[in-house]
């Protein structure tokens, strides 16, 4: 879709609106190679070359967003070698998305894939504080000992793991389910902690990744994020959601 070109230089964040009319006027400002010297003239950035003092625009790739329930039997990774399948293979036209974070091949429920390198690098450095929240299946109960280990500090042989929060939900037909909150994602981490403690785990699901919630989905289903969630995902890691370039001087 063509736009006024001072408007697509403003939105690549180079210039505001007003700068970016100064440099079209003063002749510094190339459309496929042509000068361009007048505010009138409209372009496709995802078609047309626009440069400033001979260098290009970057292109602004269209960010998406993408809510899967993970079934149990695939393995979160862009492709596997061992030709086991993978999230992907349940979004078509999956584009150039990748997975937030890991969900073991055993295991279920929410996980984002996006092409925001910038979200998930704030969704999963335990530096951001988002936290993590599954529900975890376990046989029989947990004493409150064991509970306490579990938010007091567990060594495993990667270093210390606790959880940030362990509650009842309920139970099931073999025992009972638990609420954990987590700060950081460690491979198979919950799954060690609870092994550590005698409890095995027998079903982990995600529910939660900071303020975004699996909901009514059911494994193998998907929806795009709203744009207030992806707002609210920017706002739980404590950053704006917009994006940061270098400013163009005079």
């Amino acid at each position: 879709m063509k736009e006024r070109l001072q408007k697509v230089i403003a939105q690549a964040g180079l210039a505001s609106r007003r700068r970016a009319e100064e440099l079209i006027l003063s002749g510094r400002v190339k459309v496929n190679d042509t000068v361009v010297t007048k505010l009138g003239c409209k372009v496709d950035p995802m078609i047309d070359v626009v440069s400033i003092d001979d260098h290009v625009l970057p292109v602004q790739e269209q960010k998406t967003y993408i809510l899967l329930y993970k079934p149990v039997g695939y393995v979160t990774t862009v492709s596997d070698p061992y030709k086991r399948p993978t999230v992907l293979d349940l979004v078509p036209n999956p584009k150039r998305l990748f997975p937030v974070g890991r969900l073991d091949i055993n295991s279920e429920g929410l996980l984002l894939l996006t092409n925001d390198g910038t979200l998930a690098h704030l969704l999963m450095h335990p530096r951001f504080g988002v936290t993590k929240t599954y529900e975890v299946w376990i046989k029989g109960q947990l004493s409150a000992d064991k509970l306490q280990q579990l938010t007091t500090g567990i060594q495993l042989e990667d270093g210390p793991a606790r959880a940030i929060k362990v509650s009842l939900v309920g139970s099931w037909s073999q025992g009972s389910r638990w609420k954990v909150v987590m700060g950081e994602g460690r491979k198979r981490e919950i799954r060690r902690m609870f092994l550590s403690i005698g409890a095995p785990v027998q079903r982990l699901i995600r529910r939660n990744l900071g303020p975004l919630s699996l909901g009514q989905l059911t494994p193998g289903q998907f929806r795009p994020l709203t744009k207030a969630e992806v707002v609210a995902l920017y706002q739980a890691a404590g950053q704006p959601c917009i994006r940061h370039h270098s400013k163009i001087t005079s």
